[in-house]
């Protein structure tokens, strides 16, 4: 079968693109989803997404990670198919969609950037060295001393498969103060198994989590992450985080053909 993909990336997080509105795609064949993330034998991408027709809203989003498994919400990803979404004239410059973990607004600003809701976080949970809350994805958060030169995919693959989060295992994000609200952080990825140059819903955490340290009273977070900035912004009330937002580039690479 030949299908017409398209290729985007958000701060360097990548991921193929099909429109499966007409339900082709064989969404249970983890070997084929593997195959066309391939960087040597296939497209190349951190992950696949299809956005499908809603009842409700303007699209669904469905997230494949590059392992060929379908996964928990994808920050970047959720950036790019709004983009993907305007490209097919689908939605203008404002949308609403659903994904794995519920319902989504975004926004669509000059220059390829576009704001995306994230989901309220109720829970966060600071442990000693780390800090543990979902976004949309687990992630785990630490601080470290020399983030250059700092070993992400052994450190973030021995906490990823560790006791601490079983079999599902975790995102794991490794964080730099740079100022009183901007961070830098590289991010070991579940699900890819190795170092990302980006993680929306990682770097939603890390702006989360800094707060909840009382390392920033900031409700708008600048981050730093190995292909871009992005931009963190949040209410919060108590204990809880609302109407989070995350913002930055989603930029579209090219299309192409592909048989399988």
């Amino acid at each position: 079968m030949q299908t017409t993909f398209y290729k985007y990336e958000g701060t360097g997080n990548d991921f193929v693109f099909i429109d499966n509105r007409q339900n082709n795609f064989p969404k249970t064949d983890t070997k084929l989803i593997e195959k066309l993330c391939d960087r040597r034998f296939g497209i190349g991408a951190d992950g696949l997404i299809l956005l499908e027709d809603d009842l409700e809203t303007d699209f669904r989003m469905v997230y494949y990670n590059s392992d060929g498994n379908q996964s928990s919400m994808c920050g970047n990803g959720g950036r790019c198919i709004v983009a993907f979404a305007k490209s097919l004239n689908l939605i203008s410059n404002e949308t609403t969609f659903i994904a794995t973990d519920g319902l989504h607004h975004a926004s669509i600003f000059e220059n390829h950037i576009i704001s995306l809701g994230m989901k309220d976080v109720n829970e966060v949970k600071i442990e000693n060295d780390f800090v543990f809350l979902n976004t949309g994805s687990p992630h785990h958060v630490m601080l470290v001393d020399d983030l250059d030169h700092y070993d992400v995919k052994t450190n973030g693959a021995k906490i990823r498969y560790s006791d601490l989060y079983g079999k599902a295992g975790s995102n794991v994000n490794f964080v730099k103060q740079i100022s009183e609200n901007h961070f830098r952080l590289r991010t070991y990825e579940r699900g890819v198994e190795d170092e990302t140059f980006s993680c929306g819903t990682g770097a939603t955490a890390t702006a989360i989590a800094m707060n909840a340290l009382g390392r920033t009273n900031s409700n708008h977070i600048y981050l730093d992450v190995e292909g871009g900035k992005l931009e963190v912004f949040f209410e919060k009330n108590g204990n809880e985080y609302t109407n989070v937002f995350l913002k930055g580039p989603a930029t579209f690479v090219f299309e192409g053909e592909i048989e399988w």
